[in-house]
């Protein structure tokens, strides 16, 4: 199995000198749209809506039903790869797609220039691309507090934890990590519809995510500035987080840099409590969205170097 770690690097590589080319977009779409499109239609089919037993047991059928079936299809997929080096790049190919580092990297990177230019207008539009919170509500800190937040949780769900799972049981590893974490964007959130039919979905995609969101909190502890204030405060400041998860890359990345993130934010129409990571420091602005993608792109070195460390030494 230790083609595998291999096949993750290469496909990281890939994706960050050609991301998911629009072109082959609009001709194919992307394999997140198809598991999607899946799951949209399983919800319209038996999602009866709200909390309760049959709620929950037609979503938990349907969770698993989505998982096999996409872990199914890579595993029929692999068992037809050729071996050797043909078979890695093979399947790098196919994981190409199913990691996001460049298009992350692109998103967060279009807020910073109009907020640096005092252009609030333009800096919540780009930022609305990559957060669920009302922009329209944001002042500049709350935009870059958001673009921040995005990045450092996105890149535990996008890069680490399907590279992990990836490069831990191949293809089909990534494809259901893929599957799982779909799911949770799309059924998993506790809106009126879903609390029962998504519940399932949620819980599995908190457990999938448990190692790959500390080793990301970890990476970016090890890649900052600031390596003993960025442990420090992960340590202290990742259980306030709503998510068991996310906590642990916002508050590495937080400490990391010397800013605050997180603190209250409005979800349709309401205005949670939620309390600051690493209170006490200063909000950040356009540059520390700019310092947090420096920060972010040397992890990405890290995670790469990792990677093929693990297949020289047949780790796994």
């Amino acid at each position: 199995m230790l083609s595998a770690p291999l096949a993750m690097a290469l496909a990281l590589l890939i994706d960050r000198a050609l991301g998911w080319p629009d072109a082959l977009y609009r001709r194919i779409g992307h394999p997140v749209t198809w598991i999607g499109a899946a799951i949209a239609a399983a919800d319209r089919a038996w999602n009866p809506g709200g909390p309760g037993r049959t709620a929950r047991l037609r979503g938990l059928g349907t969770t698993f039903g989505i998982i096999f079936l996409s872990a199914g299809t890579a595993l029929g997929i692999a068992a037809l790869m050729p071996t050797g080096l043909a078979g890695v790049c093979l399947t790098a190919l196919l994981t190409w797609p199913l990691v996001a580092a460049r298009s992350l990297d692109t998103h967060v990177a279009a807020v910073a220039p109009p907020l640096d230019a005092g252009d609030l207008d333009n800096a919540r539009t780009a930022v609305a691309h990559i957060v669920g919170r009302d922009p329209t509500r944001l002042d500049e800190a709350g935009v870059a507090r958001a673009a921040i937040e995005s990045l450092a949780e996105n890149t535990s769900d996008g890069v680490t934890a399907p590279l992990f799972w990836g490069a831990l049981l191949g293809l089909p590893g990534i494809a259901a990590y893929k599957a799982i974490n779909t799911l949770d964007s799309m059924i998993g959130y506790r809106t009126p519809r879903h609390v029962g039919f998504g519940w399932a979905a949620a819980r599995i995609d908190d457990l999938v995510n448990l190692v790959p969101a500390r080793l990301t909190g970890l990476g970016f502890a090890l890649m900052s500035a600031r390596p003993s204030a960025a442990l420090r405060t992960m340590a202290r400041d990742a259980r306030l987080h709503r998510s068991p998860n996310a906590g642990w890359p916002e508050a590495a990345m937080a400490g990391g840099l010397g800013i605050r993130v997180s603190g209250p934010r409005i979800y349709d129409g309401t205005k949670t409590t939620d309390p600051y990571v690493n209170a006490g420091r200063p909000d950040p602005g356009a540059a520390d969205i700019t310092r947090a993608l420096g920060l972010y792109r040397r992890f990405l070195g890290l995670t790469f170097l990792s990677l093929l460390a693990v297949a020289a030494l047949g780790i796994l």
